[in-house]
């Protein structure tokens, strides 16, 4: 009787992992069909025959990019609680001496695109840990395997053939592209298409390389923030208090005033001092916790981070990096 139930369990066993050998076997012939697709339309776009060649015989399923990506519940947050998760001192300190480091090359940057380094530094830090947490999964595969399980098909076929592209236009090899298990890539976590359009030779050497050239990092960055409408005359904005009585409402992008303005309606600057009396600035406010929360004037330039990711949580981290990079001075 214990023999019997061994052998029927033994039997159980083998038929399940039969099963999900078939299903894995049918997943992945399907997804090389899929490649076969992707394959015929690379070579209808006009992609050089040595790329195709070299390329496609190299893309696999990217398992990880198939599980469900449905957010995990978690607790709720604060920038209170948040900041010090994001931008820990070992961050600060990370930053501070990678700033002290590459001073020479950033400051010569900076000047070139109009965009202070500090800015360039607490960006890539905050995306990337300046470029310790860049990823090194294939892109080419990822972007395939996101593009086969369909959610966002269009999107990420699209950044396939933008990963396509940087390898035949031979700003790096096939085993170099590396990225995120979403697709972005290097220090700045640039999806492919964004690399086409904003990723830039710093040094002159021909090449774009946002993974391990410094000065092409510092570039892409750069370049991004001024095609934002970066102003090197102008910080980001400022923490502010609010009076008691204040109407949330006014905490929108959408709405711009004066300091003058901001000024009459109660709003002082953290210390409780004045704003500055000037009426040359059209400034909005956020609250990104609501009335209960922190408040910020803000500038153009964080506009310009909101167009790199749009979110006050993002804006707000590399802000306060930038503020912990540039107080007390370093250099």
């Amino acid at each position: 009787m214990f023999l019997g139930k061994k052998i029927l369990t033994l039997a159980c066993s083998l038929s399940f992992l039969s099963s999900t050998a078939m299903a894995e076997s049918e997943t992945q012939g399907t997804f090389s069909n899929y490649v076969a697709e992707l394959k015929q339309d690379a070579i209808d776009k006009g992609f050089s025959q040595q790329t195709i060649d070299e390329v496609f015989p190299k893309i696999k399923m990217f398992k990880k990019a198939l599980v469900s990506n449905k957010d995990p519940i978690e607790d709720p947050i604060t920038l209170e609680t948040y900041l010090p998760q994001i931008v820990p001192q070992t961050k600060v300190d990370l930053a501070r001496a990678f700033y002290k480091q590459h001073y020479t090359e950033l400051e010569k940057i900076g000047e070139r695109y109009g965009v202070q380094p500090r800015f360039i530094v607490a960006l890539l830090g905050i995306e990337s840990n300046l470029g310790q947490d860049a990823g090194g999964y294939p892109v080419l595969s990822v972007t395939a395997s996101l593009a086969y399980q369909g959610q966002r098909e269009a999107h990420f076929r699209q950044e396939f053939f933008a990963a396509l592209k940087i390898v035949d236009q031979g700003h790096i090899d096939f085993s170099e592209l590396k990225g995120t298990s979403t697709g972005t890539m290097g220090q700045p976590l640039f999806l492919p298409s964004i690399y086409l359009a904003y990723a830039q030779d710093g040094d002159g050497d021909g090449r774009k390389d946002i993974w391990s050239n410094n000065s092409d990092v510092f570039a892409s960055a750069a370049y991004y923030l001024q095609q934002a409408g970066w102003k090197a005359t102008e910080t980001w904005g400022r923490q502010v208090k609010v009076p008691n009585q204040f109407q949330s409402s006014l905490a929108d992008l959408s709405i711009k005033k004066s300091f003058n303005e901001w000024q009459a309606l109660g709003v002082r600057r953290f210390d409780g001092s004045d704003l500055p009396k000037r009426e040359d600035m059209q400034i909005s406010m956020v609250m990104p916790d609501g009335i209960a929360g922190r408040s910020y004037l803000i500038y153009d330039n964080y506009r310009g981070l909101l167009q790199w990711n749009n979110s006050d949580y993002f804006a707000i981290s590399v802000t306060y990096l930038s503020e912990r990079i540039k107080y007390p001075p370093i250099i």
